[in-house]
């Protein structure tokens, strides 16, 4: 929070300062979906995060690659039909809010050259 804040004021400081700054291109992920552990119908988990998926945040997900394992050792495969990128993977804050991940897809936004006249 203190490196936003920083940041937020050396950007006005720099723009206060007559800086002109050019146009860029920035690398963003909006977020998709919240998704949970497979469950019975006791509502109890019937799988864990696949260790093909395990630590890997921010990394692809493609259509037909692992997601959940099974506790009979059957995999999961993610059945999108698009590549994600999941965040918040086997986070334990986040069992009891019935979620394993979150998917997010890559995008980039564009912000035009801002000068002070």
């Amino acid at each position: 929070m203190r490196t936003i804040v920083r940041h937020g004021l050396d950007f006005v400081a720099k723009f206060n300062a007559g800086e002109e700054f050019p146009p860029c291109t920035v690398e963003v992920y909006k977020l998709l979906e919240k998704v949970d552990y497979p469950r019975n119908q006791k509502n109890e988990i019937m799988a864990v995060i696949h260790p093909h998926l395990q630590d890997r945040d921010w990394q692809p997900l493609n259509p037909g690659d692992p997601m959940f394992l099974t506790l009979e050792g059957k995999t999961v495969a993610y059945d999108g039909e698009v590549t994600v990128f999941p965040t918040f993977v086997n986070e334990a804050a986040y069992y009891e809010k019935q979620q394993a991940f979150v998917t997010t897809a890559k995008e980039k936004l564009s912000a035009k050259g801002l000068r002070v006249s």
